[in-house]
């Protein structure tokens, strides 16, 4: 108890010390200067919106153009209450979901009313997330394990598992594989999820300086 005692005393005189002084402000000055140079980086903070936007541009480009492709079943599986999503109006449905989508990554590829197309992407996205993805949890990729996996996943990987066997006695397995190995697409929320909350970090971020139409309109018609 004696040694602890004194050892506090010694820290408690070192921290009235010179030197112990000057290294406290020699500490301070090196995080001032790493905080300055931090904050220089902010100076390419345009890259944080372009980045999301261009990842964003081919997943509603095709999503958009692939409904329009197969305008006809897109229409009957979501008009349809068994199998479908059960909505009304689907094929009205179809077309504006598929002109969100298109305009969307259009819009989003040139930085234009970013923030606005934003909007109508997230309610798509909502309606997907609750319509087509919620009954079947968070996973897009059906796993075995971890804190989103269900007993619906679990038993599509048991059964993943069952089919590998059959490909491998049954089939050349390599060769099957050699491009990818097989999942069981789950279906869940996970994907549009994501995008959703991308699109609410571009709504509140906008299209980002330098690289965006909407920066340009902004410093030619908006400042004084």
């Amino acid at each position: 108890m004696d040694s602890f005692s004194q050892r506090l005393d010694d820290l408690r005189r070192y921290l009235k010390t010179p030197e112990f002084a000057a290294r406290k402000q020699h500490a301070i000055e090196v995080c001032q200067s790493l905080q300055r140079s931090l904050e220089k980086s902010f100076q390419l903070d345009f890259l944080a919106s372009l980045l999301l936007r261009l990842y964003l541009v081919p997943v509603f480009w095709m999503a958009g153009t692939k409904k329009f492709a197969n305008f006809e079943q897109t229409a009957a599986w979501f008009g349809n209450p068994e199998w479908g999503l059960g909505l009304p109006w689907p094929s009205l449905m179809v077309f504006l979901a598929a002109s969100t989508e298109v305009l969307g990554a259009i819009f989003l590829l040139v930085g234009f009313a970013v923030r606005w197309i934003s909007l109508p992407l997230m309610f798509t996205m909502l309606v997907a997330m609750f319509k087509a993805h919620w009954e079947n949890g968070w996973l897009a990729i059906a796993t075995g394990s971890g804190i989103f996996a269900t007993d619906r996943t679990v038993g599509a990987i048991e059964r993943l598992g069952k089919a590998r066997e059959l490909l491998k006695q049954h089939g050349d397995y390599a060769w099957l594989t050699a491009n990818g190995d097989f999942v069981v697409l789950n279906n869940g929320i996970e994907f549009a999820a994501t995008y959703f909350v991308m699109l609410v970090v571009l709504f509140f971020m906008g299209g980002g300086r330098w690289v965006s139409l909407d920066d340009w309109l902004r410093r030619r018609y908006m400042t004084g």
